[in-house]
């Protein structure tokens, strides 16, 4: 955990930075610094600490002024001998107050503190995040109702409902529309059905059936089905027993 210090006496901080070091390993002092001036430089040209113990009366101005300068994301210790400054600590990043001469149980009272606050905001971040992600999994892909096809120097707009299916013939996708025209795609059979969702349906690995292309479904040993089109098709379009319930609902709906 790296801290800084700001107090204007030398004694005071090299004492504070003992008996800090004293309370756990994991501490690392990173600097002393003893003025407003000097606080405002080092916070412009270095990382921010993890937290921050300050005095509150330093010799060229109180440290407040420091963080109305320059944007500080630190949780911050006051130590001071005044308490006439409490409510504007807390108002400056402050999350503790301690009145000079302090103790090793205070500081250790304090530093406990901050632990807490910091685990607990974890959990709470971490909380957000997941519930975030939770809605982001649980959104449906984006339906389109229309797509571009690239034909010659040409971009030709297809309405879903002018499109019979999508096939994967020598590994390149082809749109099949119900006029019995087909045209070659640049983007795969995945991409496909992600965009065309509800409309069709991925009967299998090579190919993508539009609703409205179905004139009826027939059973095919063992328990499989047969996909039987409105429009001619040059293949038989088998389902696997595996997915014959879901083909079955989806045509239900």
């Amino acid at each position: 955990m790296k801290i800084i210090i700001i107090e204007d006496e030398s004694l005071v901080a090299e004492d504070l930075a003992s008996s800090l070091k004293n309370c756990s390993d994991e501490i690392e002092i990173v600097a002393l610094l003893g003025s407003v001036k000097e606080a405002i430089v080092y916070f412009r040209t270095n990382p921010q600490p993890d937290l921050i113990f300050s005095d509150i009366q330093l010799g060229d101005g109180l440290s407040f002024e420091i963080i109305k300068t320059v944007p500080l994301n630190v949780p911050v210790i006051f130590c001071t001998a005044f308490n006439e400054y409490a409510l504007d600590a807390f108002k400056a990043n402050g999350i503790e107050y301690i009145l000079k001469p302090f103790s090793a149980a205070e500081l250790k009272a304090a530093l406990a503190k901050f632990h807490s606050m910091q685990q607990l905001m974890s959990s709470q971040i971490a909380e957000q995040y997941q519930k975030a992600m939770e809605i982001i999994s649980n959104l449906e892909q984006p339906v389109s109702t229309s797509i571009l096809v690239k034909y010659r120097d040409r971009l030709l707009p297809f309405s879903l409902d002018k499109i019979a299916l999508f096939y994967v013939e020598t590994e390149t996708t082809v749109m099949l529309a119900h006029n019995g025209k087909s045209y070659t795609l640049t983007e795969s059979l995945e991409d496909m059905e992600k965009r065309t969702n509800q409309f069709f349906f991925r009967m299998n690995r090579q190919v993508l059936v539009n609703r409205n292309a179905i004139a009826d479904v027939t059973d095919y040993f063992p328990r499989k089905l047969k996909i039987n089109l409105s429009l001619p098709f040059h293949k038989d379009i088998f389902v696997s027993r595996e997915k014959r319930s879901k083909v079955l609902a989806w045509l239900g709906n």
